[in-house]
């Protein structure tokens, strides 16, 4: 499935339906068994895999687990990124704040998160860029985004308020982050490759970057 950005995959903390919960729903011949592969944060678009078969979602969820199934992303980051490529091998921690609401940053007590930018388009004050997890930690792009010094466009967690109300202003108003490409192996030994075109509304904030 291509989501859309504003769709939760799941529903819950004052979300009442998501992704998974609709498409029960519409499937009710298959409700007691359709499972989410994997999740996206709620304001990330782009491709999203279910299955209504337990034994294929144990095999991806062990390619999940060691690393074996390739994710890639499409992010928008503010300002102008050096070079053609970084790898960002920083470990992250996931805390919650005095509020309830948890956050992900840097630190040497967390887990192994290692994430492989590559520039894709230079714009006069963003950059866009593919991303490579290696590791599928929570809001691991946007963290080593900003650990880079360069945060996703619309980011309003890890980003600088400043610069998104300026892309804001110009149209850009979403979190820039889309998950693009996966690669897996089906139990079969079948080769799986699956991708889902950038939606209307990041190529529009991209056209908008284009003419300056």
């Amino acid at each position: 499935i291509n989501k859309p950005a504003g769709l939760a995959v799941h529903g819950g903390s004052g979300i009442s339906i998501g992704l998974i919960e609709a498409l029960r729903a519409l499937r009710p011949e298959q409700a007691a068994s359709l499972e989410l592969v994997h999740r996206l944060d709620r304001d990330t678009s782009g491709l999203i895999m279910v299955t209504g078969h337990r034994a294929l979602l144990r095999a991806l969820h062990g390619q999940l687990r060691d690393g074996d199934m390739d994710k890639r992303y499409v992010a928008l980051l503010s300002g102008r990124l050096s070079g053609s490529q970084h790898r960002v091998d920083a470990p992250l921690l996931k805390v919650e704040r005095p509020t309830g609401e948890a956050v992900v940053r840097v630190s040497r007590e967390g887990k192994t998160a290692i994430t492989i930018f590559t520039v894709l388009e230079r714009f006069k004050d963003a950059t866009l860029v593919e991303a490579h997890l290696l590791t599928g930690r929570t809001h691991q792009i946007r963290v080593h985004a900003q650990h880079l010094g360069h945060p996703l466009v619309g980011d309003d967690k890890y980003g600088r308020d400043a610069d998104n109300a300026a892309f804001k202003a110009r149209g850009l108003a979403r979190l820039f982050l889309h998950a693009r490409a996966l690669r897996l192996t089906l139990p079969s030994g079948k080769k799986l490759a699956l991708e889902a075109p950038l939606d209307q509304d990041f190529e529009a904030g991209l056209e908008v970057l284009r003419r300056g």
